[in-house]
């Protein structure tokens, strides 16, 4: 498969700056962020969240999802260990080792996604099912709830929760 992948003269190292480079919604940005769970032997294993842009991972929910009780996120220096990336670039595909992937449903509202693709200034589109089968991802919900007030609130509701919460 050929990927479009688009390099920016500025950083699209956070969802929000890549959906401004973009001119597309925040929730089109997929966030790919790592958390970990401990092996029987002592290491770790990587579980990589495919989250939309206007989502925050639920570390309970995504424990619940990959009956992991211990999971965590990753630390800067585990994910760039664990994915051969640095944090702001981690694409969703093409990791150093095997990591389990869980996919943010809220991004099948679009015929088109946008990931990292490997630096902080590299993006590329694709459809979500799409995604789905190159990560070999399982589709399921790991997020926090949203409010009805942010849902109605849609886009500026993403752009404040984005600004709290900034490379989330």
């Amino acid at each position: 498969m050929t990927l479009e992948v688009r390099v920016f003269d500025a950083s699209t190292h956070t969802a929000q700056d890549a959906a401004d480079a973009l001119g597309v919604e925040l929730a089109q940005i997929v966030k790919s962020l790592v958390f970990v769970a401990p092996t029987d032997d002592g290491g770790l294993e990587p579980i990589i969240c495919l989250v939309a842009g206007h989502n925050r991972v639920d570390v309970a929910r995504l424990a619940a999802v990959v009956s992991e009780q211990d999971v965590r996120r990753a630390t800067a220096r585990e994910a760039f260990d664990l994915t051969g990336f640095s944090i702001g670039g981690i694409p969703p595909v093409g990791h150093s080792q095997l990591a389990r992937v869980i996919m943010d449903p809220d991004l099948g509202r679009f015929q088109t996604v946008w990931a990292a693709a490997g630096h902080p200034s590299a993006v590329f589109p694709v459809p979500p099912a799409t995604l789905r089968t190159l990560s070999n991802a399982t589709v399921a919900p790991m997020t926090e709830e949203r409010r009805l007030a942010d849902a109605a609130a849609g886009s500026e509701g993403d752009k404040q929760r984005a600004a709290q919460n900034a490379g989330a």
